[in-house]
């Protein structure tokens, strides 16, 4: 019998930032590696990523990391980790090259000859587990689920996934492969719960395909698409819908995001004919009619550049009276108010706006029926609920217990819950580290909550600095107090407040800088104490209180110069 556990570093009770950790005796097994991007309340920061600490502790034990697909949930933390450790990667063509270039923008090409293509059909063999894939539907090429065969049974990992029996062969998930997995003895299954509480079935790919080109053909002005660029299935449907609605399509900007490009290259996108896109100098020659306009961008980016072209502010493409804004995507929750303005403003622009989700549920993950059915091709001994907040795990779990699993069979683990199989039974044993590690910029987990609460302050209240020179020698204040605010009160009409704050200001130089124990510390923290306390007292705000006070030490008085 094997030692088996499973730890997740992060994609429970929450959504994104997967990362799943495998021990087969003494062998680590990484499965994923992902980042998510931050909620509002995260001012400043750039990335969310997990708490590597445990496998730096253990990095000569793991064997290799493997990824399902190419989107940032799943791959986007695979840099900040090869930063500390040196393990072999394993991904799909698209993925890898995804990654690649992730690792190269970090200064990490030395890793890429440790990074290996798979494909669906590979088996990688270990000294206590052989690595296979299978193929899942996703709206991204390329995605593969994950099995980890032991003695004691697989472990299977299906990462983001849906069923589609009409999608295309690039997206197809390979049905018969899950009836020989599930026919071997799962051990565990690990599935995404993203869309476990969905009361609306997702319509299949050929739907969505359908009213896209429909629409396209009944418009009468220009479409403008919006569509998040990891949604390449999404992609492809404008591309053959602008194809077949005989319409030229134009992309702003000059370079295509990324993700998109890459596809391109790699025949992960199928372009139906090289006349289908236009030069963007063409597009004032071209009829209204025959025109589709694709903005793409990573999250919240085409939502931004429709704002702009709203506001008569795009450099290259306004809109205009009689277009149709088209929104491919569904949009996350913190972008809705966005989108809500954003809609008003196209409106006022004098176009209309017609979304995806308007008539139809439509998503990457699985909802209740595809969750299920995983789960009856699976027929695991356990069920892990991954890939979601408490409520979407609970929600799977639930669903489980209809195909009769018990709630012993079900494990909902936080971050860093240790599942520990032996003999065959499986039990909590313990945690290791894990969190949040915040990225800011080239600052990886340097940013922790008094910062935050610096910069939510800084947002909301503004900032208020008092500047002032002092000698401690001559016990005398040179020049100052200067205060200056921003984004707290105007300073023209605020003199009595500014001339208070000033007063008050003078009051604690002079109490501090006669004392024999003078205390920078100290002078700064009461300047903060009784300024901050005024300023509340005076107008309920709290803005940050910066004092900025400095030393004149070679400082003479003329009359003291010889």
């Amino acid at each position: 019998m094997s030692k088996i556990k499973i730890i997740p570093l992060g994609g429970v009770r929450e959504e994104g930032k997967n990362i799943y950790v495998v021990e087969i005796n003494n062998s680590i097994f990484v499965l994923d590696c992902g980042l998510v991007y931050p909620e509002d309340e995260l001012l400043g920061i750039d990335a969310v990523i997990p708490d590597f600490s445990y496998l730096e502790e253990n990095a000569d034990r793991i064997v290799g990391i493997f990824l399902t697909h190419g989107h940032a949930d799943a791959m986007g933390a695979l840099p900040y980790l090869l930063g500390t450790i040196d393990a072999p990667v394993f991904g799909t063509e698209l993925t890898i090259e995804l990654a690649s270039i992730s690792a190269k923008a970090q200064g990490l090409e030395d890793r890429l000859e440790n990074f290996f293509k798979i494909d669906d059909d590979t088996e990688i063999e270990f000294d206590d587990a052989t690595i296979s894939f299978f193929r899942t539907t996703h709206t991204i090429p390329d995605s593969v689920g994950i099995v980890v065969s032991t003695e004691d049974g697989s472990i299977v990992y299906t990462g983001d996934f849906k069923f589609d029996a009409s999608a295309s062969p690039l997206y197809k998930t390979t049905f018969g492969r899950l009836t020989d997995i599930g026919e071997s003895g799962v051990l565990a299954l690990l599935s995404d719960s993203a869309e476990a509480e969905s009361a609306v079935e997702n319509v299949s790919d050929r739907v969505v395909a359908e009213d896209i080109t429909e629409t396209f053909r009944n418009a009468e002005g220009r479409v403008i698409v919006a569509s998040i660029g990891s949604n390449i299935a999404r992609i492809q449907q404008v591309l053959d819908a602008a194809y077949q609605s005989k319409r030229t399509i134009f992309m702003p900007g000059s370079n295509m995001y990324e993700i998109v490009d890459v596809a391109i290259k790699l025949d992960k996108i199928e372009i139906p004919s090289v006349k289908v896109f236009g030069q963007i100098s063409d597009l004032d020659k071209t009829p209204d009619n025959k025109v589709v306009i694709l903005e793409t961008g990573g999250t919240g980016e085409p939502i931004k550049t429709l704002q702009l072209m709203a506001q008569d502010r795009h450099p290259e493409v306004n809109i205009k009276e009689g277009d149709l804004v088209y929104l491919a995507t569904t949009p996350s929750i913190t972008m809705e108010t966005v989108l809500a303005k954003t809609q008003d403003m196209i409106y006022r622009a004098g176009a209309s706006v017609k979304a995806v989700t308007d008539n139809f549920k439509t998503s990457g993950h699985g909802g209740p029926n595809d969750l299920k059915m995983m789960i009856n091709y699976m027929n695991p001994q356990y069920l892990v609920p991954i890939n979601g907040e408490f409520r979407m795990l609970s929600a799977h779990a639930k669903l489980a217990n209809q195909l009769g699993i018990d709630d012993n069979r079900i494990f909902i683990p936080a971050l860093g819950d240790v599942i520990e199989f032996s003999k065959g039974k499986a039990s909590m044993t313990g945690q290791v580290p894990a969190g949040n590690v915040l990225v800011d910029g080239i600052g990886v987990g340097d940013i922790g909550n008094v910062v935050l609460r610096d910069r939510r302050i800084l947002s909301e209240d503004g900032i208020f600095v008092v500047v002032a020179t002092i000698s401690r020698r001559l016990k005398r204040i040179l020049v100052g107090p200067q205060i200056t605010s921003r984004g707290f009160v105007y300073m023209k009409t605020s003199t009595d407040l500014i001339e208070a704050c000033s007063d008050m200001t003078l009051d604690v130089l002079e109490e501090h800088i006669v004392r024999e124990d003078f205390d920078w510390s100290e002078l700064k923290g009461d300047l903060r104490e009784r300024l901050g306390k005024f300023l509340f007292k005076e107008t309920k705000r709290r803005p940050v209180i910066l004092p900025i006070i400095m030393e004149a030490s070679n400082y003479q008085p003329q009359n003291d110069k010889e």
